[in-house]
């Protein structure tokens, strides 16, 4: 069986570097896949050939997806998301720093999975990522496809 890959959605350098340094001592060996904007996250999960129209990528286990990008912002990209069969039951994290009430709202109502807030503590920001690789890559039961 292939490995589950993660998508990380985020456009801050920093961040990405401290994600994976996050998930390799959480002991997260599977694939990290980045995307820097919303319009390339969604070229990454959308993307088809166009010759059979067949998905390019297989979905990720889920999606970290931070909600201030560029080009489409988190919310944006969550939105269609969900509004396409393909990605519709993706399991999608929302890892930002905001913790604006009207951002948690939103991204609640437009189908995120769990709103976490990066912690500032590396340390804090390494346990949040062990439990969140530990619930989403070896204990959730992942959702079957739609049907076509």
């Amino acid at each position: 069986m292939k490995p589950k890959t993660i998508l990380l959605v985020e456009d801050n350098p920093s961040d990405v570097g401290l994600t994976r340094r996050a998930l390799e001592k959480s002991r997260i060996v599977n694939d990290l896949i980045v995307a820097e904007d919303g319009q390339e996250a969604l070229e990454y999960l959308l993307g088809t050939d166009p010759q059979t129209g067949a998905y390019l990528n297989e979905l990720p286990a889920f999606t970290l997806l931070d909600l201030k990008l560029p080009k489409m912002d988190g919310l944006q990209v969550l939105s269609q998301l969900r509004a396409n069969d393909h990605t519709s039951r993706l399991p999608v994290i929302i890892l930002t720093t905001s913790s604006q009430e009207d951002d948690i709202a939103r991204s609640y109502d437009l189908g995120a999975n769990s709103y976490i807030r990066k912690p500032v503590d590396f340390k804090q920001f390494v346990e949040s990522v062990t439990h969140l690789g530990l619930y989403w890559l070896v204990m959730n039961e992942p959702a079957p496809p739609k049907k076509r």
